[in-house]
């Protein structure tokens, strides 16, 4: 065996010095060529050929995919597999506790800020606001600013700070309050929606952006949004209570055939499940629908879902086994989708006060916690998604309500937003010190 294993090294070698001459031969280079020939004594002769050079711009290739599908599994094992209850109720969490965030950037609009997003791998951040423009920050840029001592940042020249800035780009193309955000799945496009009846879309890979290039005229006010998880499609919650889809490419809308499908009042919030299965939606009526994400039919209802209470967020876990609602009955409930019924209630959020404005809860990144605002408050509550038990508050430092909170997908940060026009990337750096 090692003679064997020998004797392919060596005939691999030979074929391999035999295409660094052919490729010399190839690109011009004929003395290197004669040289290197003459000394390993090539018989028979190479003729040019441009082989070795495809054959190594292959092998980058393979060697860059593989090293994405890699750090792929790596984010997928440091995320973990999510909450999932038919298997394990005491799973220990690796996920730092929500209290223990802390601020590390802020960013001010000029009128409140409204809506939030993540990008699918957490390194991108847009704010939307009353002001009608939208704002995308690079996470990684506000976790070097807030790392960076005062007096270094002082020294900075405006070049370095231009170049150091988290806001990477600012849009501006709605007349009226941005209300939802969402990152396309796989391209460098930002979808917003407002109250001027319109869908935007922007390409945000251009640093000279401020336009969308592609614009959905709505005949209500844009209240919701959901990417299809290919991208392809779009669904749209509206003033009114008809949901809509929309085909990303030819922006031509489909809405369901059955009457009786539909909400009774305008939609609150629309998320389509990761596995593109179904979707849920939400309403001021009350009420949270399933639907059907081939045939686009309503197959379930949970009415009065917070016991009357306008339902304002839903959000489907990673295996898209559960549904998470709230209410402004300050109720957080966790839904088993195949028994179709509320599996676990997180209460003690809304003790201060009734909430008069929608908030959202959120799973952390590993679906261990469960995240709420409190109005009143303006503090963070937080659960043990699995056992319902409260966690530390956590002061969330605005002036005003918070209107949005969305989660990183890939690691302990969120963003809060608020009427005080700011919005808050939080973020817990180490284990250490607790």
């Amino acid at each position: 065996m090692p003679k064997n294993d020998a004797s392919k090294g060596y005939k691999e070698r030979d074929q391999l010095y035999r295409l660094i001459i052919s490729q010399l031969f190839y690109d011009g280079h004929q003395t290197l060529a004669v040289s290197l020939s003459n000394l390993i004594k090539c018989q028979p002769p190479c003729p040019p050929s441009d082989r070795l050079f495809n054959l190594v711009a292959l092998g980058i290739r393979t060697e860059l995919d593989n090293k994405e599908h890699d750090a792929m599994r790596a984010d997928a094992a440091a995320v973990g597999i999510g909450i999932d209850l038919e298997y394990e109720t005491e799973a220990p969490s690796l996920a730092p506790e929500p209290a223990l965030y802390e601020t590390c950037y802020v960013t001010s609009h000029k009128a409140q800020c409204r809506a939030g997003a993540f990008s699918a791998d957490g390194q991108l951040v847009a704010t939307g606001s009353f002001d009608a423009s939208i704002k995308i920050l690079d996470v990684d840029r506000m976790l070097a600013k807030s790392a960076t001592p005062a007096d270094v940042a002082a020294q900075e020249t405006t070049q370095q700070n231009m170049e150091t800035h988290p806001v990477i780009r600012t849009l501006y193309d709605h007349l009226e309050e941005v209300t939802c955000l969402e990152f396309h799945p796989t391209e460098q496009i930002l979808v917003s929606g407002s109250r001027d009846y319109t869908v935007k879309f922007f390409d945000y890979s251009k640093p000279s952006v401020k336009r969308a290039f592609r614009t959905i005229h709505e005949a209500h006010v844009v209240r919701c949004l959901s990417l299809h998880p290919s991208g392809d499609f779009i669904l749209v919650g509206t003033q009114h209570p008809v949901l809509r889809l929309y085909d990303v490419r030819t922006s031509q809308c489909f809405v369901s055939d059955q009457p009786d499908d539909q909400h009774k009042a305008p939609i609150t919030m629309v998320r389509y499940s990761p596995n593109a299965n179904m979707y849920a939606t939400c309403s001021k009526d009350g009420d949270v629908k399933l639907w059907d994400g081939v045939s686009n039919k309503c197959f379930n209802t949970f009415p009065n879902a917070h016991d009357g209470a306008e339902v304002c967020s839903v959000q489907f876990s990673r295996n898209s086994k559960y549904l998470l609602t709230s209410g402004k009955d300050s109720m957080v409930r966790l839904w088993e989708l195949s028994m179709a019924r509320c599996l676990i209630q997180y209460t003690g959020a809304g003790s201060t006060g009734k909430q008069t404005h929608r908030s959202q809860a959120v799973f952390n990144h590993t679906e261990d916690y469960v995240l709420f605002p409190d109005e009143k408050t303006t503090s963070l509550c937080s659960w043990d998604a699995r056992n319902a038990e409260r966690q530390r508050l956590l002061s969330l430092g605005h002036n005003n309500t918070v209107r949005y909170i969305v989660h990183s997908p890939t690691g302990p940060s969120f963003v809060t937003c608020s009427d005080d026009f700011r919005a808050r990337f939080w973020h817990r750096r180490t284990e250490s010190g607790e």
